[in-house]
């Protein structure tokens, strides 16, 4: 297959099922090459097409605690007070800038997603 930019739903077919036919492939190969480069043409396409929007803030840290086996007093710890954790997770009581610095420290959630509004 010619290599080209990707820029229809043809051209983005035609990539996958070259993609499928060369899965396989060795690094350091012709076919391990057009299969790098392949990738970065789809992962790029669909990154422009079908862009994936950041998580709610609220459930981002509920799904960071459920990886961790963090409790609500486990968050507790981290934002001050259990009151204060169960208001956060009821979507009761905002994040605050500092509250934010801290899960982003200790739970390594990304700060683009904790400021979103919700």
């Amino acid at each position: 297959m010619t290599i080209k930019p990707i820029k229809t739903k043809k051209d983005y077919q035609a990539a996958m099922e070259r993609l499928e036919m060369i899965f396989d492939a060795k690094p350091g190969t012709p076919e391990g090459d057009e299969l790098e480069v392949l990738g970065i043409l789809i992962d790029k396409y669909e990154q422009e097409r079908y862009p994936i929007g950041f998580p709610d803030p609220i459930e981002a840290i509920k799904f960071r605690m459920e990886q961790l086996g963090y409790s609500q007093g486990d968050l507790a710890k981290i934002v001050g007070l259990k009151s204060r954790a169960s208001e956060i997770l009821n979507k009761k009581r905002k994040l605050t800038l500092e509250m934010i610095r801290q899960l982003h420290q200790v739970l390594g959630i990304p700060t683009d997603v904790l400021i979103q509004s919700y």
